[in-house]
This record gives structure tokens, C-alpha cells and sequence, in this order.
């Protein structure tokens, strides 16, 4: 039986090249793999009919917009996962369940060989590779734009000779990826960390310097999953939907950063992400008042390293999954509503409700009706300070290295300094 290659497929020239291309070179059959995360663009079944024409041997789509916002997106809003305190992780979160669709068609159809189509240089390639090393151990990985030289001139050469039924004259200055939890831009003009971007840049945004009037929005959530969104019921997928395009017509969502790449080098990335943003806003917002001090405190670190390890492409890793626990344990009263006015590219919480509120209004009110009892403060504040007291008491005690003792000497007391400041008598 012909060796098989699975092939992960946008429906762009570099993919459709990369059909006969990896055929060429390694003498295998090739399946193409189309998965919908919301990236919008052609639907699945004009993708799957120019994969075969491209000489695929099957062509495997799937619409996993659900399941992509559901069991990927859903866990980042419960980590309000931000890499870098910026970053949603727009890219990051696509990969793995993209790679979970490789191996279900590397199964289905008997392939030995996952392709992508990632260079050497970005973070992606490992994405793609670790998580189908940590599924599916025994596949192999190859590139064809990192491992077999094909370059977007070589690409378009190829569709030309070959005839493919693929656009090789219109060429955007930038990288792009996207879905629906946000957009990725890089290269061309943006390269120069100087240069600012233009209009062109956005999509899922309108500039917010000329914005419509502002828009009031409620969202209500249920152990840290949204609900409901101005008491209509909606699914994760839709509430991402929704508030991309009601955040997206006010600005929200724009970042533009230099960020660390897990390959080493510094990279100047545009984001847009308004509905993300939205969300853990209001998420973060309401853990405010429904999760404890020192469990909110430990959650922050928790969420921070959750980030870096999904944008360094180990979702499928123990300390991950582990992670995961933790953080779900943290949503179990993280219930309520949150308002928010949308306006000018900012999203600002303006209220908020919940049965599980730890916010007592008797005890934090200063008017008549106060229940906090403030006498208790006083023995509250020694105990806590006596830790820092007892060192200060001990600092005050200890010599002073390098003091007026010369090198390495004590500083002098009070009877130390009458001592010497009195004439030494002379030898004779």
C-alpha cells in the first residue's frame, strides 16, 4: 500500500502546492485536512473540492467552530489567559484541536505522516509537532516550507506549470491567521517595531478614535462560563460571536505588542481580539467578587503559567492538565452578571451581581447600618505587624557591616563614640 501524508490545509497556494509538492518529494499519497475554527472565507465543501483537485486522494473537512470555542476557548476565559499579560492567544489555542483532527484523519486513513505548513521560525512548528508527538507517538512530522524548500516563489512556479485552481497574483503584505476567538498579523511593513499600523492592518475592528455611540452590555455567567448576554441564552461560540461584533464596532481588542517566541526570537505581532477581551474582562471582573483573596492571589500565578504553557504548545502536558483542575475547581461559584459599557476601544465593567458574592454591603458600607465592628481592628493589625516588628527589633540590634567601624566594623555605640573623642595620650 502507497505510503500516506496527512496534510493540515487552509485552501491557500502554499497548502495546495504543498499536495503535489510532498507527493514529489517522498512519493506519498496525500489527504487533505480542512478544519473550521471561524476563520471565515470559503465554506468547507469549496476548500474540499480544491484540495482534489490538487491532486489529493481525500479530502477530510470538519466544522469544529463549536468545539473549537467550547473546549478551547472556554478554558482560556477560566484562566483569563493572557501571555505576556497581553496576548489572548489567538494562534496558540487553534493548534490543538486543528492537530486532534490530523490524527482522528491520520487514523481514518491509514496515513504514517503529519504535514504543516509552519516555517522555522515561529513558535507554530512546535505547536503542531508536540501536539502530535503527545497524541500519536508513532507519526511522523514533516514541514514543507521549513524541510522541503518550498518558498512562496517556487509555490506560485509550481501552480503556474501545473494549472492549479488557485489565486498565485494577489499577495498580502502580511501573515495572517484567524478564527474566532481573535486575529493574528505579522511581517511585511510591521517588521519595523517603528512603524505604526495602518488601516489595512484590521478586520475585526473599526477604528475606535470615531466611534458609535456607546453600547451597554450584560453578561451573565455561570461557574465561569458566559450564558447569557442581555438575558438571551447563548452558547460559547455565540457569545464570542456576539460580543466580537459589538466590541469589534467599538474598537475593543487591538494589541500590538513585541513578543517573546518560544524559538528565542522577538517578534512584533497585531492582535485583534475584541470579543476575547470582552470576556475576560468581565470574567476577571466577576471572579472579584466571587473568588477569596489568597485563591484569587495563587489563581493569578496559576493562570500566568497556564498562558506560557499553551503558547509554547504543550496543551497536551501533564503540568497542563493538572493546571486544569486547579483552575476549574477555582469557577465553581464564579456565577453572576456583569455590565459593561463598550465605547472607544474600551471595555469598562459598571456593575455587578451574584449569589455567591463574598462583597457584604453591611460590612463594607461607612454609613448607619455598619456591622463591621472596628475595635477588633486594633489587636488585628498587632498581630499582623508583629512579625515585622520582632525584625526591625533585630535590625536595630545587629552591627552594621562596613559602618563607621571601618571595614567590615560595628557601628559605634553611644559610649563608643565618648570613648573616642577623647585625645589618645602620648608615647613620649
Amino acid at each position: 500500500m502507497t505510503e500516506r501524508v496527512v496534510l493540515a490545509y487552509s485552501g491557500g497556494l502554499d497548502t495546495s502546492v504543498a499536495i503535489g509538492w510532498i507527493g514529489e518529494a517522498t512519493g506519498a499519497e496525500v489527504v487533505a485536512v480542512a478544519v473550521d475554527v471561524g476563520q471565515g472565507g470559503e465554506n468547507l465543501e469549496t476548500i474540499r473540492e480544491r484540495a482534489l483537485a490538487c491532486g489529493a486522494v481525500e479530502a477530510y473537512v470538519a466544522d469544529a467552530r463549536d468545539e473549537f470555542a467550547s473546549e478551547y476557548c472556554m478554558p482560556a476565559l477560566a484562566a483569563n489567559a493572557l501571555y505576556m499579560d497581553r496576548y489572548p492567544l489567538v494562534s496558540a489555542l487553534s493548534r490543538p484541536v486543528i492537530v486532534k483532527h490530523l490524527v482522528r484523519a491520520a487514523r481514518q486513513f491509514s496515513a504514517t505522516t503529519v504535514a504543516h505548513g509552519c516555517t522555522g521560525k515561529g513558535n507554530d512548528q512546535v505547536r503542531f509537532e508536540v501536539s502530535i508527538t503527545s497524541l500519536a507517538p508513532d507519526l511522523k512530522c514533516i514541514a514543507p516550507v521549513r524541510d522541503l524548500a518550498l518558498t512562496r516563489a517556487a509555490a506560485i512556479d509550481y501552480a503556474e506549470r501545473h494549472s492549479l485552481p488557485i489565486e498565485t497574483t494577489k499577495s498580502s503584505p502580511f501573515s495572517i491567521d484567524q478564527n474566532v476567538w481573535g486575529r493574528a498579523v505579522e511581517t511585511g511593513f510591521l517588521e519595523d517595531i517603528w512603524n505604526g499600523p495602518t488601516k489595512d492592518v484590521y478586520t475585526y475592528t473599526d477604528d475606535p478614535t470615531f466611534p458609535p455611540v456607546e453600547d451597554e452590555v450584560v453578561i451573565a455567567f455561570e461557574r465561569g462560563l458566559p450564558v447569557a448576554i442581555d438575558g438571551q441564552p447563548v452558547s460559547p461560540l455565540a457569545a464570542v460571536q456576539e460580543l466580537n461584533r459589538r466590541g469589534g464596532a467599538q474598537g475593543i481588542g487591538r494589541i500590538d505588542m513585541v513578543e517573546d517566541r518560544l524559538v528565542g526570537i522577538k517578534s512584533r505581532e497585531v492582535y485583534e481580539a475584541p470579543g476575547a477581551m470582552v470576556l475576560i474582562e468581565a470574567h476577571r471582573d466577576l471572579e472579584g467578587v466571587t473568588i477569596e483573596r489568597e485563591l484569587a492571589r495563587f489563581k493569578r500565578l496559576v493562570g500566568a503559567r497556564w498562558s506560557e504553557l499553551v503558547y509554547d504548545g504543550l496543551w497536551f502536558s501533564p503540568l497542563k492538565r493538572a493546571l486544569d483542575a486547579f483552575i476549574a475547581q477555582t469557577q465553581e461559584h464564579v456565577s453572576g452578571e456583569i455590565r459593561m459599557t463598550l465605547h472607544g476601544g474600551r471595555a469598562v465593567v459598571t456593575g455587578r451581581r451574584s449569589d455567591a458574592s463574598l462583597y457584604d454591603f453591611n460590612l463594607a458600607t461607612y454609613d448607619e447600618g455598619d456591622s463591621y465592628d472596628q475595635s477588633q481592628a486594633r489587636g488585628f493589625i498587632e498581630i499582623f505587624g508583629m512579625q515585622s516588628k520582632l525584625a526591625a527589633a533585630r535590625e536595630a540590634r545587629a552591627p552594621k557591616a562596613g559602618g563607621a567601624g571601618g571595614p567590615g566594623g560595628a557601628v559605634p555605640t553611644g559610649n563608643d563614640r565618648a570613648k573616642i573623642s577623647q585625645p589618645t595620650p602620648s608615647a613620649g
